[in-house]
């Protein structure tokens, strides 16, 4: 065998190989893999990139539009760029066999167009492999067509699925938080309304929520691209919204909710500081908040019957506490752009202010 052959013969698999790694990677594996040599990361990352870039010059609704069809768009566009990639890779395989296959193939493009025909599995009998490479590599092109579709398809399925149960929460919360949500609201809503035994329990509901979000957005990242169905409305947003809350209640006087409210704070902690470094996301320590609105908070929350307890004291914890998270979460919060919520996000117009 010629040494051009063999070349193409070595690419050929190199690129089948990366492939069919990234598509185990993104579609099978149940966690978090690394990024380094995946194509689909790398398309997600730059494609965000360039969505990110082009929506922060439209106004706030054409906006919201346009970075809500990033994630969808990526999804097909990744099917197509997965299928492309093998039906390179395996033509390149069956052109360094050419002469293997009947007739031999004159070029690439009949390399190529022959390979879709065995990865789709369609085979019109124009080219025909004549021996055991070309025949069982065929074989495997078509076996590799088939289990890709498989996979896509169950993909797709877990992907919305995943994404509605996430949104189910989020609006389900918006009527308590607000929309934009806001921890100060959620507890306001809780007091004055008289069901602050019921906030224990959207804790809980927050609490596995917030864990099944983890364990979603690690395995299919893609999801963390996913908008919000709901003008105003983020699941990054809930989450903060439910972090502040979490942390206001833990400075409240001896209030009987402030074990479950550490609960959802470490749990929050932990989806924010992992996300936030998944995706590569440099933050600035601190708790990005002023004590003025740390001070009209506490009257707030006091109107509502919830007392802060020593305000210079729970300025320090507050600050403590609150540094855990506030971090990794603005900088997703910036990182995609969300709807701007109270506590949340970019801090420079209250610094400059």
């Amino acid at each position: 065998m010629s040494a051009d052959k063999i070349v193409e013969l070595v690419a050929g698999i190199g690129i089948v190989l990366a492939i069919v790694y990234d598509i185990f990677s993104s579609v099978v594996v149940p966690r978090s893999v690394s990024r380094l040599f995946r194509l689909s990361a790398f398309l997600n990352r730059e494609g965000w990139r360039f969505f990110r870039r082009v929506g922060l010059g439209m106004d706030s609704d054409r906006r919201e539009n346009w970075l809500g069809t990033f994630g969808p768009l990526m999804i097909v566009t990744l099917l197509f760029v997965w299928l492309v990639s093998l039906n390179s890779g395996y033509a390149l395989i069956f052109y360094g066999l050419r002469d293997h296959i009947h007739p031999p193939l004159g070029s690439f493009h009949e390399a190529f167009y022959f390979s879709g025909s065995s990865l789709l599995t369609i085979g019109y009998g124009d080219f025909v492999p004549m021996d055991i490479p070309a025949r069982y590599t065929a074989l495997l092109a078509g076996s590799t067509g088939l289990s890709v579709f498989a996979l896509i398809i169950s993909y797709l399925f877990s992907t919305f699925a995943s994404f509605q149960q996430r949104e189910i929460f989020v609006v389900m919360m918006g009527a308590r938080a607000g929309s934009p949500a806001s921890g100060v609201m959620l507890l306001e809503t809780a007091a004055k309304s008289g069901i602050m035994d019921d906030l224990a329990q959207s804790f809980r509901e927050c609490e596995r929520w917030t864990a099944t979000v983890l364990e979603s957005h690690l395995a299919y990242p893609i999801l963390a691209f996913f908008r919000s169905s709901h003008d105003d409305e983020s699941w990054i947003g809930t989450l903060g919204a439910f972090l502040d809350a979490a942390t206001l209640i833990m400075l409240a006087s001896d209030h009987p909710l402030a074990g479950k409210a550490r609960l959802m704070h470490e749990i929050g902690v932990h989806l924010v500081r992992d996300l936030s470094r998944y995706f590569g996301l440099q933050h600035a320590e601190g708790a990005g908040l002023h004590r003025s609105e740390f001070t009209q908070a506490c009257a707030q929350l006091a109107t509502a019957g919830i007392r802060i307890r020593d305000e210079d004291q729970s300025w320090q914890q507050f600050v403590k506490l609150r540094t855990e998270y506030a971090g990794p979460l603005n900088v997703l919060a910036g990182f995609w752009e969300i709807p701007p919520a109270r506590w949340i996000g970019d801090r420079s117009i209250v610094r400059r202010h």
